[in-house]
């Protein structure tokens, strides 16, 4: 198992980021919240969760262990995978999801594309007792970049909308708040879905 990858950041975009080390390029499916704290051409070091299949071998990196031990607590609940936990932890900061499970808010878990009613209540009862005692740090930086749009529509795509059912939104939003951060962009998108 990988532990850690600690390397160059080569390509980053919202929903992954090419990390070369010993010069081999390692493809890390990220969050948003992620996201929002790395540069382009950074050393950064990434917590790992290594999914090992039969037709897939997918790294999913964190920036804090914390952030990772939360993913790890959501795939371990019965129907949601590894995509759907990174769109959980892409939705809400991990400071807002511990919130929503300690005070059992089904609602805010609900706006989650692909969460209904009962897989935000096992969520919440799998997971109360066990992220109500993690002590989380939710200071993860803003970045802005003159391709939002762009980069807002590639994750939004990558995490399984239909672009051009969400092109639309997008730009809708982006009417709307001109300074939007590319993170903002698409948690109201999956508000608004």
């Amino acid at each position: 198992m990988i532990e850690y990858i600690r390397g160059k950041i080569v390509t980053v975009n919202p929903s992954f980021a090419i990390v070369e080390t010993g010069n081999i390029g390692y493809l890390i499916n990220i969050s948003l919240n992620t996201f929002s704290a790395l540069k382009k051409d950074s050393e950064q070091q990434f917590f790992i969760h290594e999914i090992i299949r039969e037709d897939t071998h997918a790294l999913y990196g964190f920036l804090n262990d914390e952030e990772r031990t939360i993913f790890r607590h959501l795939i371990s609940v019965s129907g949601i995978g590894a995509n759907t936990a990174r769109l959980i932890l892409s939705s809400m900061t991990p400071m807002e999801l511990q919130e929503a499970i300690t005070s059992g808010n089904v609602a805010l878990i609900k706006q989650v594309k692909g969460i209904g009613l009962k897989t935000a209540q096992r969520l919440i009862v799998d997971l109360k007792d066990k992220i109500g005692k993690l002590s989380i740090d939710d200071n993860f930086l803003a970045v802005s970049n003159n391709t939002i749009k762009e980069e807002a529509l590639s994750a939004l795509v990558t995490l399984g909308f239909p672009k051009k059912q969400i092109e639309k939104t997008v730009e809708k939003i982006l009417v709307e708040n001109t300074d939007i951060s590319v993170e903002d962009l698409i948690k109201e998108v999956l508000k608004n879905q």
